[in-house]
């Protein structure tokens, strides 16, 4: 039996004898709030010893934390005073190479100038191309594509059914075209020529689409020719079927893909001329 509930019964058993009931009562009373108070006590002494337990393995963590950013702060400075050890052979270097990049951006920045002026020209084109042929005939579009400008021409406004004769509507358009082109020496101008995927049946010299395509290109070629362009500067292809705008499965998307591609090339040789050379420079 345990010493002090022995004790306890002990004193009971002699107070029991001594004191009157009511005074036992009271007794009895203050030592079951003292055994509360000291169970509570040691709940909260439990509860401190954890949390003890729990701030030491956390002080351990951040000391081993704190051990190894002292170790990194040491790898960094000395790092550092390696970086400041630096011969003047090899600070004078580094001066070349920041020329070198000073110098390369200048080149960058002038192939970005000369890309610039080509788009200026392109721009240019298209707004006086626009203004001289007009662009409220549904069946006339001036546009740039991948860099170059053109003009599509619909082939029921350039051609009857199966032909190549250039009708006298498609002659007016084409008067603008060759006014344009002339006012500028430097410009060529390929005249490309689209037909559908319906097979070409016909009599005469014409066999398949790519004859027609051709021969249509060509004859758009003699015309502004005849209108005083200069032939050297014009050039005839013929794309057959094969490059088509929307999928031939309509008569509507048959009649978008029959059409004439006039492309007006500004002389921008001396751009990229000088964006080769400039790129040379780099190797």
């Amino acid at each position: 039996m345990n010493k002090s509930v022995f004790l306890y019964i002990l004193t009971i058993l002699i107070l029991s004898s001594c004191v009157s009931k009511k005074d036992f009562t009271a007794l009895e009373e203050r030592h079951k709030k003292t055994v509360d108070l000291l169970n509570t006590a040691t709940v909260k002494l439990n509860t401190c010893l954890e949390e003890k337990a729990t701030s030491e393995a956390l002080a351990e963590a951040y000391l081993n934390q704190i051990s190894d950013l002292k170790k990194r702060n040491d790898q960094l400075f000395n790092q550092s005073q390696d970086y400041l050890e630096l011969t003047a052979k090899g600070a004078e270097n580094l001066e070349k190479t920041l020329e070198s990049i000073k110098e390369k951006d200048l080149k960058i920045n002038r192939i970005q100038d000369a890309l610039n002026r080509k788009d200026s020209v392109t721009f240019a084109l298209v707004t006086s191309l626009k203004k001289e042929i007009g662009i409220n005939d549904p069946d006339i579009e001036v546009n740039v594509d991948k860099a170059v400008v053109f003009i599509s021409l619909s082939d029921k406004l350039l051609f009857k059914s199966g032909s190549y004769e250039v009708s006298e509507r498609a002659r007016e358009i084409l008067g603008k075209v060759a006014t344009v082109v002339n006012s500028k020496p430097s410009f060529e101008c390929m005249v490309e020529g689209h037909t559908d995927d319906v097979a070409y049946i016909g009599s005469g010299n014409l066999i398949d689409n790519w004859d027609l395509s051709v021969k249509r290109a060509t004859s758009i070629v003699r015309v502004l020719q005849e209108l005083d362009v200069n032939p050297a500067k014009l050039i005839a292809a013929g794309r057959s079927y094969y490059n088509p705008l929307v999928s031939n499965d309509t008569p509507e998307n048959r009649s978008t893909n029959r059409r004439t591609r006039i492309i007006i090339l500004p002389k921008i040789d001396e751009f990229y001329d000088m964006i080769e050379n400039e790129m040379k420079s780099f190797e």
